[in-house]
């Protein structure tokens, strides 16, 4: 039987595995005409199972594909990368080379005719850098004069922008001749779940699949990642239901060591005052790959350019994950909320929650408290962090010590736009959603609620609740109040917080 693959290669007899035929063709092509290119993705992208299909189907027209992987080559001799080289080629394509020197690389293949060599190289960027360059000059002589011998191409794979790397006099790569291995797609998502469905007859609920692909984006490591937990939790049961999916959700965000979540933090802290920005506040940040900030999330697979060409989160989950991440969980505030909470009084007769109530205790604890608690310090004991930063997560922490003192649960959206954060609560089944957002303009004002409204109605929810916090020092326009109103059949209600500018 096969299975969901977290790790490493898909092996087709092993793995559900989707061929990705598209760019399959444009790789053929760009083989068949002798160029010389890169493949750049960020990680668990399904690079190393692309250029493995492109392989195979390379073997089957005449070609001699062989492929190997340079990480942890960074002081490897040149001699030691041959060495790799020629024992690769031995098994994969019985070809028995000797080789030790770029010399003996440049006149065996010079004098090898009788052959379509492809030579498939995986983390290039781990390349000891002393020799990167020597490698290059190797392959761009052999390049040019390739109609001659048997290397037809070269390909190198890698995980940040390696573009940018080998565009020198030096290289043969062209930056039009980098080729992108995208997420997949939601159909590919859908088909890749519907083999396990086919092959085992256990179902994913179609709210559970496309809550599969929106959280991961298509992003191959995370699809196969969820799919694999939520059958491995629930291995005989006959449907897999959104109770899995969340359950899966809080895993990967509270509990699982997953090395590329990992990865995306430890990238987020170098750059954190940016991605605060665009987790807390409105402004458009124009995608410009040469920004050093840009280029470097980018290439880590964080950020992407969006459909207006701005600058937006790639992966919801890895957003969820850096909102976490930033999260002042030791100001203690959590615990003196609770103290202040009386269950009963959060539900109506008829066991409804009231939201105005929350609202309401919200404010007075606000007017306690203000919003310093939430605010990071530098080492001399100021005030660094984003009003905006503070402002979001105190009603987070507010709202989380709530869902808990009242024994239901709470989870985040994070397909809302920049600035933008989305809880739902649970309690007994009966969901709510909840906005929050500053407030910096009527239209973006009137714009989040719409939005609001389209997820709530995508969810299925009937009621959505809209947290705006705005300062003290303008006049809000008069039609910006509190209100009840119905939108594309939502009943929306708009609540505003005040806050104090003067008192940061």
């Amino acid at each position: 039987m096969r299975e969901f693959n977290t790790s490493g290669p898909n092996i087709a007899k092993q793995h559900y595995t989707i061929e990705r035929t598209d760019i399959l063709k444009k790789g053929i092509k760009l083989v068949q005409q002798d160029r010389y290119f890169t493949i750049w993705a960020p990680r668990q992208t399904g690079k190393s199972t692309y250029f493995r299909q492109l392989a195979e189907k390379l073997d089957t027209q005449g070609y001699h594909p062989v492929f190997f992987s340079v990480e942890g080559f960074i002081d490897y001799s040149v001699a030691d990368v041959f060495d790799t080289l020629c024992r690769e080629l031995k098994d994969q394509q019985a070809i028995d080379w000797k080789l030790e020197t770029f010399k003996d690389f440049e006149q065996t293949v010079s004098n090898c005719t009788n052959k379509k060599l492809i030579i498939i190289i995986d983390e290039i960027e781990s390349l000891n850098p002393d020799i990167f360059g020597q490698f290059l000059h190797i392959i761009r002589n052999l390049y040019h004069s390739r109609h001659k011998h048997c290397l037809k191409s070269v390909i190198l794979v890698g995980a940040s922008n390696i573009v940018g790397i080998v565009q020198d006099n030096a290289s043969p790569f062209n930056i039009t001749d980098n080729l992108n291995v995208p997420y997949f797609t939601r159909n590919e998502v859908l088909a890749l779940l519907h083999q396990h469905e086919k092959e085992t007859t256990q179902l994913f609920e179609e709210k559970v699949k496309n809550k599969i692909y929106e959280i991961t984006a298509g992003q191959p490591g995370l699809v196969n990642g969820f799919a694999k937990v939520m059958v491995d939790n629930s291995p005989d049961k006959k449907q897999l239901d959104y109770a899995d999916y969340l359950k899966t959700e809080d895993w990967y965000l509270t509990e699982a060591i997953d090395k590329n979540i990992g990865n995306i933090l430890n990238k987020a802290k170098t750059e954190q005052d940016f991605i605060e920005k665009l987790l807390f506040t409105e402004d458009k940040v124009a995608f410009k790959i040469n920004r050093p900030a840009i280029k470097f999330l980018h290439a880590n697979g964080l950020i992407k350019k969006d459909k207006d060409g701005n600058v937006t989160f790639w992966v919801p989950l890895y957003k969820k994950a850096v909102f976490d991440f930033f999260y002042p969980y030791t100001n203690g505030e959590k615990k003196l909320i609770s103290r202040t909470i009386l269950a009963d009084e959060y539900f109506d007769s008829r066991g409804n929650f009231k939201i105005a109530k929350l609202i309401n205790s919200y404010r007075a604890y606000i007017k306690r408290r203000g919003f310093k608690p939430f605010m990071k310090k530098d080492k001399k004991g100021n005030f660094q962090s984003l009003k905006e930063s503070a402002l979001i997560y105190s009603f987070e922490t507010y709202i989380n010590a709530i869902v808990e003192e009242l024994e239901g649960k709470i989870y985040r959206e994070a397909l809302t736009g920049l600035g933008q954060s989305d809880m739902i609560l649970n309690f007994d089944g009966n969901e709510f959603i909840f906005e929050t957002k500053v407030y910096y303009s009527q239209s973006k004002f009137i714009l989040g609620k719409t939005q609001l409204a389209y997820y709530a109605s995508r969810m299925e929810l009937k009621k959505a609740t809209y947290l705006v916090f705005y300062s003290n020092g303008f006049t809000l326009p008069e039609n910006i109040t509190e209100n009840k109103e119905t939108i594309e059949g939502v009943e929306l209600s708009t609540y505003l917080v005040e806050y104090d500018e003067t008192k940061w």
